[in-house]
């Protein structure tokens, strides 16, 4: 057993992005403390990581916000709650404690926490890019090459390839247009897996000479010093060869997502999933539940609204976990406001 000190509280979070840091609000709202553990340095997930500056439209009551802004105001709402965060951390192993009585989760940092309720809302699990293989391309990356776009006015005035043909490389190219120098998509095929919309104004931009669509070509080098990047080099199909003058190369060619460590905790699992009971969330395990994009049962819409119910259900069913036989009496916030919780765990 490890020496470090063991942090117990009522509830585990596994995972900070919208749905976690939902459970939490969730959670405190039913008077239940908890830590939460991301891989990331910051609370978001993917919508911290990947397009902070991208728009949502289906948050009710909300016609349009931005994805950063969802994240910011989501950490606002849980703070009266007092989670304390172990970021830059995956959960490694999950165990029972030795009287039964809780889990105990030991992180790739070596924090240990304890509680009766453990809540997974890892989304679709660990995530990095699938990275193009081009020679060098690891000296490049953070100065030259980048898989997400943080802030889009970091590429103003620069001359940006774009590599993909899904809706993360359109939708960023059709942003981009708007504040570099140039931007040139390079993609395999004549024809885009995006949105129909999107594709058409990629398209009328591309006729009206604001980007310039490289087609059908394929990455095939690099040019530069080792960090700065000069010149991206594509091919076609048949090898032919054409040199693009670029400071910045932004491969969206996909998410690789793993789960990880939790796949090996003994859940049930259905194509990367974790199959749910869609009244409470819970898992095949006792005490763990499941909510998001990570957990699955029939009917499941991977919508962000969706799986804010599901961390509502999951944290009115943990409150079982945490006080057995003791029954939640529900009430609406207009009715209790929102509780004070004195700490968030020890």
């Amino acid at each position: 057993m490890s020496d470090a000190p063991i942090h117990r509280t009522d509830a585990i979070v596994i995972g900070a992005g919208p749905v976690g840091l939902f459970s939490v609000f969730q959670l405190g709202m039913a008077r239940l403390r908890c830590h939460v553990v991301d891989v990331l340095d910051v609370p978001g997930g993917q919508c911290a990581a990947l397009y902070p500056e991208k728009p949502i439209y289906d948050i009710p009551a909300c016609p349009e916000m931005l994805a950063g802004a969802l994240v910011e105001r989501l950490v606002e709402q849980a703070r009266p709650f007092a989670p304390r965060f172990h970021l830059g951390q995956r959960a490694e192993s999950l165990r029972r404690t030795e009287d039964d009585a809780a889990w105990r989760l030991t992180t790739s940092a070596g924090t240990v926490l304890e509680a009766p309720a453990v809540i997974i809302a890892a989304g679709a699990g660990a995530f990095g890019p699938n990275r193009p293989p081009l020679e060098g391309i690891e000296g490049y990356e953070g100065t030259s090459i980048f898989y997400m776009v943080a802030r889009r006015e970091a590429f103003r005035g620069q001359r940006v390839v774009i590599a993909g043909g899904g809706d993360s490389a359109v939708d960023w190219a059709l942003s981009l247009a708007d504040v570099a120098a140039q931007v040139m998509v390079v993609h395999r095929r004549a024809k885009f897996r995006a949105a129909p919309e999107s594709v058409a104004r990629l398209h009328a931009l591309a006729e009206a000479g604001r980007i310039d669509l490289v087609t059908p070509y394929q990455l095939h080098a690099l040019e530069g010093d080792g960090q700065r990047l000069e010149a991206v080099i594509v091919a076609d199909l048949d090898g032919a060869m054409r040199r693009l003058e670029a400071d910045t190369l932004l491969p969206f060619f996909g998410l690789a997502n793993d789960l990880g460590p939790i796949a090996g905790w003994g859940l049930e699992l259905h194509r990367h999933q974790i199959p749910v009971d869609p009244s409470t969330c819970a898992t095949n395990l006792p005490g763990v539940y499941a909510v998001g994009d990570v957990a699955t049962y029939p009917g499941k819409l991977k919508l962000i609204l969706t799986g804010f119910s599901e961390a509502a259900m999951a944290a009115h069913a943990a409150y079982q976990s945490v006080y057995p036989g003791e029954a939640l009496h529900f009430e609406h916030s207009t009715t209790t406001g929102v509780p004070r919780l004195t700490e968030a765990a020890s």
